[in-house]
C-alpha cells in the first residue's frame, strides 16, 4: 500500500505536535527521554498486549503517544471509535484494518490511518499479529484501560 497524501499530512503534523506542542507537567522544552525501551504495559484477558513506548511521563508532552501492541491468532478488537488520529504500522503478521466497514489488508511494512470520527476494527488476519500505533493527540492508552490497570515496565 502506497502512502497516500493523508498518511503523510498526518506524519508531518506529528512532527509539528512534538515540535511546539507545551510541555506537560511543567517541564523544560528539553525534558524528554531520548530513548525508550517502553513505560508501561497492559495485558487484556484477551492476550493482547500493549507496551506504552512514549507517552507524556518520557515526552514531556500529552501531544502524542506511541505504543506496540501484540495481539494474538484470531483476535479482534471488534468496532470502536477512539476520538483521535490512529495510525498503524505491522511488524509482523497480517491486520485486518477495517475502517467504516471496509476492510484493508495490511501486512508487514504497510501503515494504515484512522481520523478520529472513524469507526475501526482491528482484525488479526494471519497472526500473531505486531503493530506500532500512534495516537495524536495522545492518551490512547488512558482510553483503552485506565492508568492504574497499567503496570510499569519491567515491574
Amino acid at each position: 500500500m502506497r502512502l497516500g497524501r493523508n498518511v503523510w499530512t498526518s506524519v508531518v503534523a506529528l512532527g509539528v505536535c512534538l515540535g511546539s506542542a507545551p510541555p506537560a507537567h511543567g517541564q523544560g522544552a528539553e525534558a524528554y527521554e531520548r530513548a525508550s525501551s517502553g513505560t508501561r504495559e497492559l495485558t487484556l484477558g484477551t492476550g493482547t498486549v500493549f507496551k506504552m513506548l512514549l507517552d507524556a511521563s518520557n515526552l514531556g508532552t500529552d501531544a502524542v503517544e506511541v505504543a506496540e501492541i501484540t495481539f494474538p491468532a484470531g483476535a479482534s478488537s471488534g468496532a470502536h471509535r477512539h476520538g483521535a488520529m490512529e495510525m498503524f504500522y505491522v511488524v509482523e503478521g497480517v491486520l485486518g484494518h477495517v475502517v467504516n466497514g471496509v476492510e484493508h489488508r495490511l501486512e508487514p511494512g504497510m501503515a494504515g490511518v484512522v481520523k478520529p470520527a472513524d469507526e475501526v476494527q482491528h482484525r488479526v488476519l494471519e497472526g500473531p499479529l505486531k503493530v506500532v500505533v500512534i495516537w495524536v493527540p495522545g492518551g490512547g492508552g488512558d482510553r483503552i484501560a485506565p492508568r492504574e490497570r497499567w503496570a510499569p515496565v519491567g515491574g
